[in-house]
């Protein structure tokens, strides 16, 4: 007549599900400098034994939730294939110019020996194989080559003119030393300002930068002395007349034929070259622009959240029927859901009016849509099922470490002030501003996470009437909510609390509080109501600081195609519509200048590599002249990659773009190094000044365009970007592979066009 007796489990605060199936969550992770792959071997590892000794019973199942490895894995490989591809691609391409198979496998040597040099190094400085290091081989794959093809086929044109003596092959290798080492030093000159990078950029792309290095120094130390060596034990003979060599044979005829054209104009051809250039200003100009490109690790953050005081059960109820839709769609893999709150980590968060679902998708490979067209299409399924009360978030995971904000969030503004519902009420009305900006979603603030949680305010004057004290009320008011274990009942071998407590549809009700009674002297009671006020609010689920004072956070993601600069720029003009109180300020949380300080970092570096790759040609040709014309070929790769940015709409201007511009700076050189050397060999053999030209192109004609196919198609595979890992890399590769194919006719035409105007016909 006094109590309902109940038999059940403990309350659930919190529920925990893996596609639809109730589980627990048991978080495991590594320490800072351990390796992932092994770190998820061993734990898989445990478990099997843990399994073989019948400690997991068998009507236990452990799924694997988040696995940090497999995107790893899956990266290592594609990357090694990149790698690979790239090398066989370059071999293929060798082959077809010398047409021997024999000095085709002398480069294919040099490949793996250069690869092992470069290993060497990469030990010595404590590097390991990682995505970013297989990245950098794969990279500096077609680099690597470089200077073996151009010190092996002049060793074979010299053989081809009757020059088959040992010593004609040291003659042959002196007289491309000097050019091949200014192309690696200037190589080396464009990469050397990648250690003056700090910050995220400086983090995630130092061992790429050490990796290339050490490629290019393996490739010059195995061009010097393994080539040579190899090339000149090898006989000779004439290779066959292929359809390739015709082609090759008549594109230098047809140059040498209309080479005058350009060479006898070549102010004309400046300035048409200048007008490309101009254009391909411009179109960089107009490209988006974003900080890093997003790495499509296939996982989907759903955050859901219901009016306040909302109970588990109606809060469970929409999130089952999200998770119905989710299961039907055939990208998802799996499903972790945690209704009533969060779980991250070690961390635990309960309220009821909240929940989380992470959703991992089958690899990028094996899906038509990325991550981004996924969540777009599964947020209008969402929002068709009409759930009132209700506001789902969806956000695609990125790398970890990359985000300076919330959880996923890409835009993160700040208010700083001190009372919390000022705070609250800006919050309100900057989302409300932004809801119209394009580019933005997810618009949210940190105060829009409210609970309702039960006020009592004391009457002091009337508890210390009744001699009551806080203490008193607080345990009446816990038995009540939470209970109390009273005793204990055994069953068999089983022991089960005994917990009074007020009935769980009553325990929130204030007016049933009111009612509560407390004890008070010589055992006397008194109601609640009578020295206390209880209500029931809604409040912030939790406060935010930022350097010790209170903030509210506005925070967004951007659109897919959204152009990161021009919405930032929208943004803060239309928060600065913002009425804002006195002792109210309002900041950028760093988000703008991430992307800022990049781009300057990224111009002020490529600047930077442009002048110490001077430097060093100014140091190894003890001249100005020279190194000048060959540097005014720099510039003009822009054009290059303007072009491929006009074609790949898709592509942004990002900080591996930006790093991409910067390689380019000691690559494109490359050929213009050998170009203007061979024209000063024959201008030393008393040619005139055009014919020296001539010649020296038509020579150097099928060198610069092996040593340009092979990088490009060394890149090739990366360029593409195919697979999963392949995005922050991608941008570099592409913007070398387009800026190298145009400069060669920067190497072709506007070189031998500069030398002819900046150069009389008497030598001084």
């Amino acid at each position: 007549d006094v109590a309902q007796v109940v038999d059940k489990h403990k309350d659930e605060r919190l529920r925990i599900r893996l596609n639809k199936i109730p589980g627990i969550k048991l978080s495991i992770q590594k320490q800072p400098r351990a390796n992932t792959v092994a770190v998820v071997n061993e734990v898989k590892h445990r478990i099997n034994n843990l399994r073989a000794q019948n400690a997991i019973p068998d009507n236990i199942h452990i799924a694997v939730v988040d696995d940090q490895s497999i995107f790893v894995r899956h990266a290592i490989f594609n990357a090694s294939l990149a790698a690979g591809s790239g090398a066989l691609l370059a071999m293929i391409i060798i082959y077809l110019f010398l047409g021997s198979l024999l000095r085709t496998l002398i480069i294919g040597t040099a490949i793996p020996i250069g690869i092992m040099v470069t290993f060497i190094i990469m030990q010595s400085l404590g590097l390991t194989l990682n995505i970013m290091t297989l990245g950098g081989l794969a990279l500096g794959m077609g680099l690597l080559i470089d200077s073996t093809i151009v010190m092996l086929e002049n060793i074979t044109r010299h053989q081809a003119e009757g020059n088959t003596s040992d010593e004609d092959a040291i003659d042959a290798a002196i007289e491309v030393n000097s050019p091949i080492v200014a192309s690696t030093s200037t190589n080396l000159g464009a990469l050397l300002p990648f250690l003056f990078i700090g910050g995220m950029t400086g983090m995630l792309f130092e061992e790429l930068i050490i990796t290339i290095t050490s490629a290019m120094l393996a490739s010059l130390v195995v061009a010097i002395t393994l080539v040579p060596a190899l090339g000149a034990k090898v006989k000779y003979k004439s290779a066959k007349e292929s359809i390739f060599n015709r082609i090759i044979e008549t594109l230098k005829v047809n140059y040498n034929n209309n080479s005058g054209r350009f060479l006898n104009h070549p102010g004309k051809t400046l300035f048409i070259f200048c007008l490309f250039f101009v254009l391909a200003i411009y179109q960089i100009n107009i490209t988006k622009r974003i900080d890093f490109p997003r790495v499509d690790e296939g996982k989907i953050s759903m955050s859901i959240s219901g009016d306040p005081g909302m109970q588990l059960e109606e809060m469970d109820s929409a999130v089952d029927q999200i998770e119905d839709l989710l299961l039907q769609q055939p990208e998802v893999l799996t499903l972790f859901t945690t209704a009533g709150g969060f779980v991250f980590g070690r961390s635990e968060f309960e309220n009821s009016n909240r929940s989380s679902i992470t959703v991992q998708l089958t690899p990028s490979d094996q899906r038509a849509e990325s991550s981004d067209q996924w969540a777009n299409k599964v947020r209008k399924n969402i929002e068709a099922l009409n759930l009132t009360g209700f506001k789902v978030y969806l956000r695609v995971a990125g790398v970890r470490g990359l985000h300076i904000t919330r959880g996923s969030d890409d835009v993160s503004v700040h208010i700083r002030g001190n009372d919390l519902d000022t705070l609250r009420e800006l919050g309100d009305q900057a989302v409300k501003l932004l809801e119209p900006v394009t580019g933005l979603r997810n618009l949210t603030h940190s105060y829009e996470e409210v609970k309702e949680e039960l006020n009592v305010r004391i009457d002091r004057e009337r508890a210390a009437e009744f001699g009551v004290d806080a203490s008193v009320i607080g345990e009446a008011l816990k038995i009540a909510l939470d209970g109390q274990i009273i005793s204990n009942y055994i069953e068999g071998d089983k022991d089960f609390d005994i917990r009074m407590r007020l009935p769980r549809a009553n325990s929130y009700n204030p007016n049933v509080l009111q009612n509560l009674m407390v004890d008070y002297k010589n055992g006397n009671a008194i109601r609640l109501g009578g020295i206390a006020n209880v209500s029931r609010e809604a409040t912030a689920s939790r406060i935010v600081r930022n350097q010790l004072q209170r903030i509210v956070e506005i925070s967004a993601s951007y659109d897919i195609d959204a152009d990161q600069s021009k919405v930032l720029d929208n943004t803060m003009s239309v928060l600065s519509e913002l009425d804002l109180p006195v002792g109210y300020v309002l900041y950028d949380n760093d988000t703008n200048k991430t992307l800022v300080e990049g781009q300057e970092t990224g111009l002020i570096v490529l600047l930077l590599a442009i002048f110490l790759v001077f430097v060093v040609m100014a140091v190894q040709y003890e001249s100005l002249l020279n190194p000048l014309i060959i540097m005014l070929s720099i510039p003009f790769a822009a054009t290059g990659v303007a072009i491929g940015l006009l074609i790949n709409a898709g592509m942004s201007v990002s900080m591996p773009v930006w790093l991409g511009l910067i390689m380019l700076t000691g690559i494109v050189v490359n050929n213009a190094i050998v170009l203007v050397e061979q024209i000063e060999i024959e201008r030393e053999h008393n040619h005139s000044l055009i014919e020296s030209i001539k010649s020296a192109a038509a020579l150097r004609l099928r060198p610069i365009l092996m040593t340009t196919l092979t990088t490009v198609f060394g890149m090739m595979p990366l360029a593409i970007g195919l697979g999963e890992g392949s995005e922050m890399l991608q941008p570099l590769a592409f913007v070398i592979v387009w800026g190298l194919s145009f400069s060669l006719f920067v190497s072709l035409i506007l070189v031998p066009s500069l030398y002819a105007l900046f150069h009389h016909e008497n030598k001084a």
